[in-house]
């Protein structure tokens, strides 16, 4: 992609991500190059590359939307995350360094500090999450895998089941988080694997019921 495109492909994704595209809102070439700065071109082969990663969705008369999912769609997609994270967290526990270990400590120190106020920064929340993730899918040192769960986990969904957590939910995830620490300290393979698991399915569960969707 040329950096006009890049640099579209960068501004939409962002706006899908934070929300400023809600889910089933209409994007149109036009409204995008000008909240981009760019021409349609660029925006048009970014749009195609959003639409490949399932970000937009294409209606039956060509008009494009920001996707969004029905319950079958979403069990689908945290099915898929689960059993890939789980794999990354096992071959993590086998792989990680003391560095990232500690690095993993931290970024959950920081999720802690994010929901201990009155009330909870569910953006910093956020952020730390998705570093979270992120530590313990390259400890896994598998490129392959990475690049098949970047579309998953960066899927809004997740922005969305983290926003719709109350604090019991957001502590709870952080728990998990450091019994997966735990676990890859402890270089068990298995351990770490059925953390990770139960942790997406919880998410998902946790989506569902505070969410359903057709």
């Amino acid at each position: 992609m040329s950096k006009a495109s890049e640099r579209a492909y960068a501004e939409i994704r962002g706006l899908i991500l934070s929300g400023d595209a809600p889910p089933g809102s209409s994007l149109t070439e036009e409204a995008l190059a000008d909240i981009c700065g760019v021409s349609r071109t660029p925006v048009r082969e970014a749009l195609r590359r959003l639409e490949a990663e399932l970000y937009v969705v294409r209606s039956d008369s060509q008009r494009l939307y920001v996707a969004d999912w029905n319950s079958e769609d979403l069990a689908e997609m945290f099915t898929l995350r689960a059993m890939l994270e789980a794999h990354a967290a096992a071959r993590a526990a086998s792989r990680i360094t003391p560095q990232a270990i500690d690095a993993l400590r931290a970024c959950n120190a920081r999720i802690a500090a994010a929901i201990a106020g009155a009330e909870a920064d569910v953006a910093s929340f956020l952020a730390e999450n998705r570093l979270f993730h992120e530590i313990t899918i390259a400890a896994a040192d598998s490129p392959r895998l990475a690049t098949i769960l970047a579309a998953l986990v960066e899927q809004p969904v997740v922005r969305r089941t983290a926003s719709r957590y109350n604090r019991t939910e957001l502590a709870r995830s952080a728990h998990e988080h450091a019994e997966l620490i735990q676990a890859f300290a402890a270089r068990d393979v298995e351990w770490a694997r059925a953390v990770m698991t139960g942790h997406i399915r919880r998410a998902f569960h946790a989506f569902s019921a505070a969410a359903p969707v057709k």
